[in-house]
């Protein structure tokens, strides 16, 4: 899943793709790097960062939405908003990614079910300037678990076909690093949920301090430094049984997930 920030204000590229033209410019590069579908999204959830109008997110996203689905691309919209998803589906698009899960808009689940698309219902706890205060947890895997299951059945009595439903445990989203490099290691545990599962790692805070030994006080790298680390953790969420990945940087991460399947392949192979 590339993706496609329409966004002023994106704290990966800065708000480089924010005019329509340029993003559609960088979808049809991302398709052509290999990218399997793109997630389109008008508004940035960065910590800290303020929504747009819902109207400001419509002039944003549905005229990009339309350019690229008419070149043929498979497009996710990324919204809290059930109207935004509504005239994104209108337009072209084919899944609905939130990442509040339907909890932002009680119409999401709704809607979805109405429109009968696949739906990524991600872990969250509160909008970008609230959440890293909800950052706790008793144990992060256990409990991102728990409140996916919550949001599973919430989507459920919606009238969301059980066969729609991804799950996203929220890389980021009200967890600090550590949370980030706990739920990591306990994918697996979510994918056995039995749905499929999207993983959004990609150029994240928690991959910009990857030197146990450094200064903790010291910066990151800057987002785009991040790509390799990137591609790793996609490696790592290919081999818990990750569904798809969300990148900014396709040919990394489709090179690291390359080498993935010529070792199986070549494994597979022996005697």
């Amino acid at each position: 899943m590339g993706v496609v920030n329409v966004t002023p204000d994106s704290f990966s590229d800065g708000g480089r793709w924010f005019e329509p033209d340029a993003a559609i410019a960088h979808g049809l590069e991302l398709l052509e790097q290999g990218a399997d579908l793109l997630d389109i999204g008008g508004e940035s959830t960065r910590p800290g960062a303020a929504r747009p109008s819902e109207d400001e997110e419509l002039t944003r996203v549905i005229g990009v939405v339309r350019a690229l689905a008419d070149h043929g691309a498979r497009i996710s919209v990324d919204t809290m908003r059930a109207r935004v998803a509504a005239r994104a589906l209108e337009a072209g698009a084919q899944l609905v990614n939130d990442v509040s899960g339907g909890l932002a808009d009680p119409q999401m689940g709704p809607l979805v079910a109405s429109a009968g698309v696949p739906f990524v219902a991600m872990h969250w706890r509160a909008h970008s300037a609230q959440m890293d205060l909800e950052a706790r947890y008793a144990d992060v895997v256990t409990d991102v678990i728990s409140e996916l299951r919550q949001r599973v059945d919430v989507l459920l009595e919606a009238g969301v076909a059980p066969g729609s439903i991804i799950l996203d445990p929220g890389f980021g989203f009200s967890k600090d690093a550590g949370h980030n490099w706990q739920l990591l290691a306990g994918l697996d545990q979510v994918v056995a949920l039995g749905y499929p599962v999207l993983v959004g790692t990609s150029r994240k805070r928690f991959l910009g301090r990857l030197d146990p030994a450094a200064d903790p006080d010291a910066e990151p790298t800057s987002p785009t430094e991040r790509d390799a680390a990137t591609a790793a953790t996609s490696l790592l969420a290919a081999q818990a049984g990750a569904w798809a990945v969300r990148v900014h940087d396709v040919p990394s991460t489709r090179d690291a997930l390359a080498v993935w399947d010529l070792v199986r392949s070549a494994g597979g192979n022996r005697g």
